[in-house]
């Protein structure tokens, strides 16, 4: 029997570990700081075992990954370059859905010396979309074509029968991960002009995108896309992007909330002031005004908008005008607005989330242009598993079968999917499972 090592229990692991299940020769051990969570996700089976971990207990964490055959870690990502280490140390192969950064890929070497492999980026975003992104481009190039333009584009949202709420978000991952990433910074290239967005005005830089067979949404840089380029081994001359969707209205609204600082992470209260007891108190603390203030007519008039504009209306919603107490135990601002938002955007027993994905080229030929989109449209199970979790889980732990049962060949150190002896199996046993991408070709004129 196969051993693996699921590190983690959170919101994207179930679907995942259900399918490890599922392989006849393997057994799962899930370990987590909630030992409940784990125990919830084996449900029993009997190749299963769920116990707790400190992960920063680095022995510990030592010992499990020196008994496993492979480790997958589904840590918050700082977490990764130490996990790595050890499956390295030890002999052991990795996987993980997050970003590689500059520890990890440090690690490609010594990887490559122990013989194994720590296979990132695996999960949706990234991962679906970079495997399903290099397919087309290597469709395009074994045709005899360039890729002359790449717009990405992602985003997990409420289907539109569960999008209720005035934000149009539900949260179906790290509700604090979604906050901060609205303070990252953006870098792409646009009609051959490299374009650098500061965190602060992210949010001032979206457009409306139509996706096919759902229609309008708005879109916003995804961080630094320009290392796609090398990833894929493209040089568009006019677009190199990737972008994240949301329903229409979400960027105003948290353009407002960020430039108020509801996303910093500094303490809400000095040793000389009492910390805000309620929600009207905290806003008008961000605003530096009296809490007695007419905080939507104050808002108004520093805009330069109506007072029941969307975003303050959303403000509204959310509660931040309100006597409401404030969240216990919330030292931060970004914590205080994690808690507001679960309160009122989660999702509900039945409901669906949705992932969407979108690539945009432009293919030039010697004879001609092409436009070719790329769609995905994915929705979560009602009562069941979210299409988030599906999407992120189960790619990474098809890769796992296939590393533990050597259909990767003898491929070692540190790789993302963007290979054909990756990306071609993988997509194709997503596709049975329901999860792929439909592409359009449009001749353009020259």
């Amino acid at each position: 029997m196969r051993q693996v090592l699921v590190l983690g229990a959170g919101l994207v692991t179930r679907p995942h570990v259900r399918y490890l299940l599922d392989v006849p020769d393997f057994e799962v051990t899930v370990a987590s700081r909630t030992v409940s969570k784990a125990e919830s996700l084996i449900d029993g089976h009997p190749r299963g075992r769920a116990m707790a971990l400190n992960v920063t207990d680095e022995a510990e964490l030592e010992d499990l990954i020196r008994q496993a055959d492979l480790a997958v870690s589904m840590l918050p990502y700082v977490y990764h370059p130490t996990v790595a280490k050890l499956c390295v140390k030890h002999g052991k192969q990795m996987v993980t859905t997050s970003y590689v950064k500059d520890e990890m890929r440090a690690l490609d070497k010594p990887a490559k010396n122990a013989g194994v492999i720590l296979m990132n980026e695996i999960g949706v975003d990234p991962g679906i979309d970079h495997m399903s992104a290099i397919k087309v481009i290597h469709q395009v190039e074994e045709g005899g074509g360039r890729i002359a333009s790449f717009m990405s584009w992602t985003g997990g949202l409420p289907a539109p029968d569960a999008n209720d709420n005035p934000l149009g978000y539900k949260f179906s991952w790290s509700p604090k991960g979604v906050l901060l990433a609205g303070r990252n910074p953006a870098r792409f290239q646009r009609h051959g002009e490299i374009v650098e967005i500061p965190g602060v005005e992210l949010f001032d830089n979206y457009w409306p995108v139509t996706v096919n067979g759902l229609g309008e949404l708005e879109g916003y840089p995804n961080r630094d896309s320009m290392p796609y380029a090398e990833t894929y081994n493209i040089h568009p001359t006019d677009w190199m992007f990737r972008g994240t969707l949301r329903y229409p209205g979400w960027c105003a609204t948290l353009k407002k909330l960020a430039d108020m600082g509801c996303f910093e992470e500094v303490p809400l209260a000095s040793p000389e002031q009492q910390a805000p007891r309620t929600c009207r108190e905290f806003t008008a603390g961000l605003l530096d005004v009296h809490p007695g203030t007419d905080l939507p007519q104050f808002l108004a008039e520093r805009w330069g908008m109506c007072h029941d504009s969307k975003p303050i209306t959303d403000m509204a919603w959310l509660g931040l005008f309100s006597d409401e107490p404030l969240p216990a135990g919330k030292e931060t601002p970004i914590d205080v607005m994690t808690e507001l938002m679960l309160s009122k955007m989660v999702y509900q027993p039945g409901e669906r989330d949705m992932i969407v994905m979108q690539h945009e080229f432009v293919a030039e030929y010697p004879d001609r242009k092409e436009a070719i989109t790329a769609t995905m449209i994915d929705y979560g199970i009602p009562h069941g598993d979210t299409s988030m979790a599906r999407t992120v889980g189960l790619p990474a732990a098809i890769a796992a079968r296939m590393i533990l049962h050597g259909e990767f060949g003898d491929l070692t150190g540190v790789h993302v999917p963007v290979i054909p002896e990756i990306y071609e199996p993988v997509l194709a046993e997503l596709a049975e499972l329901g999860i792929s991408l439909t592409e359009k070709i449009k001749v353009l004129d020259s």
